[in-house]
């Protein structure tokens, strides 16, 4: 900033400063070419308006104005006393003078409304009241005045630019390319979230192996579909499965303290001690997968309660939320990608329970999905999706989807989603 000094010398009973000038926007190129003018305030006898100045300052390019009152004066005349010095050269003597620094900021035409009213009433109410603001407003509201102009000539420009990156793109490679890369990028944007899917499988429990890595988060963290030390923590929880009752699963249907699924495949549980003990703690886990999807933001450390083990609550967290920062705080996110791949994996172990083959509707309904949506994950997992009559007692008696995996796999497709992206254009 360049700095000028300019003195006033009027009655001395006033007792009026010198004024210490300095320009916020640039250095001062010809300061014996700017002129100044001094205006006090009228109100002599209100001694807190008395002492109100005005300066203002021409050059050839720009007018500027500073005051010594209100939010455009200098805070640290408030806080310390100025002096200013001058120095006789010949007696060697200088003489000392109270001292005010006034800050000069430049006079835009824009700023001030313009004498023709008919044109000021021709301005939408956004531009009234922005011209409100700039004339009486707070410094606050000043402040942001100026950032939302400052975002919508930034906006202004973004949007320009992306339309013409988008423009000379289409122009590059053509309406059905573009299309073809959206169509391949959702199908590996989809394969993120899947299983490991075994293509030269050889039987249909071959193809997602239930001792695959089926939980990971950016790199494999299980060399199994559930640890040894995960599957034994599921004793305890699924031994309310084992040994339960036709009272308990039409009173547990009637609460719907569980899934569908899992409420129907209760009522067939084998004979057979270790099998039964075994889909007893398969049949645990998907239903604690179920309801671990219709969580969003997750807070606590143990989402699902005291009752879910603590080794089973980590591995859902590590698996199946994503890290984010919000009000100041590490959150876990359940995500609509994240969402997708719990769906896919309740399929996979579902096949498992139900021998590769089952009722797609049902799983639909019980995570909460839309039936495109659902479809699109059993045939991005390789299902042979057909139409089955409902099994009777569930809601809604209507024409179920089937899925079955078998082999041979059969060859992946576009979406249907995909298919109307093809036929708009």
């Amino acid at each position: 900033m360049a700095t000028a000094t300019w003195c006033y010398r009027g009655d001395p009973e006033e007792e009026q400063p010198a004024l210490l000038v300095t320009f916020s926007n640039g250095q001062l190129q010809r300061p014996d070419a700017v002129r100044f003018s001094l205006y006090r305030s009228s109100e002599v006898g209100n001694p807190r308006k008395r002492r109100r100045r005005i300066l203002v300052s021409e050059t050839e390019r720009l007018s500027y104005v500073g005051n010594n009152f209100g939010s455009g004066a200098m805070k640290c005349n408030s806080l310390c006393r100025y002096f200013l010095g001058v120095l006789n050269k010949d007696t060697g003597q200088m003489e000392v003078y109270n001292a005010e620094i006034f800050n000069m900021q430049p006079l835009l035409s824009d700023n001030v409304i313009p004498d023709d009213t008919r044109d000021y009433q021709n301005k939408s109410y956004r531009e009234k009241v922005d011209l409100c603001i700039e004339a009486f407003g707070t410094s606050k509201q000043k402040r942001a005045l100026n950032s939302r102009r400052m975002n919508a000539v930034g906006n202004d420009i973004l949007n320009t630019a992306v339309t013409k990156a988008a423009a000379d793109v289409i122009d590059a490679k053509g309406v059905t390319a573009l299309i073809q890369d959206v169509a391949q990028d959702d199908e590996q944007n989809m394969s993120i979230f899947l299983p490991p899917c075994h293509e030269d499988a050889d039987k249909p429990e071959n193809v997602y192996k239930f001792e695959d890595s089926i939980f990971f988060s950016g790199s494999v963290v299980s060399s199994a579909f559930l640890s040894p030390a995960e599957y034994e923590a599921l004793q305890g929880p699924a031994a309310a499965f084992i040994n339960i009752t036709s009272e308990e699963i039409a009173k547990k249907t009637e609460e719907k303290s569980h899934c569908s699924f899992v409420l129907e495949e209760l009522k067939f549980l084998p004979a057979d001690e270790k099998s039964r003990d075994h889909k007893a703690r398969c049949l645990w886990f998907l239903d604690i997968l179920i309801k671990f999807s219709f969580l969003k933001i997750i807070k606590k450390k143990h989402p699902m309660g005291p009752e879910c083990p603590h080794i089973i609550s980590r591995r859902l967290m590590k698996s199946f939320t994503s890290l984010t920062y919000n009000n100041g705080s590490v959150q876990n996110l359940i995500s609509a990608s994240l969402k997708t791949k719990i769906a896919a994996y309740v399929i996979a172990l579902a096949l498992h329970i139900k021998n590769f083959q089952i009722d797609l509707t049902v799983l639909q309904n019980d995570l909460k999905l839309h039936e495109s949506r659902m479809m699109d994950i059993a045939r991005a997992m390789r299902l042979k999706v057909s139409k089955a009559k409902g099994m009777p007692g569930l809601e809604n008696d209507q024409n179920h989807k089937l899925g079955t995996l078998s082999l041979p796999l059969p060859v992946q497709k576009a979406s249907g989603s995909q298919r109307k992206r093809k036929k708009m254009n």
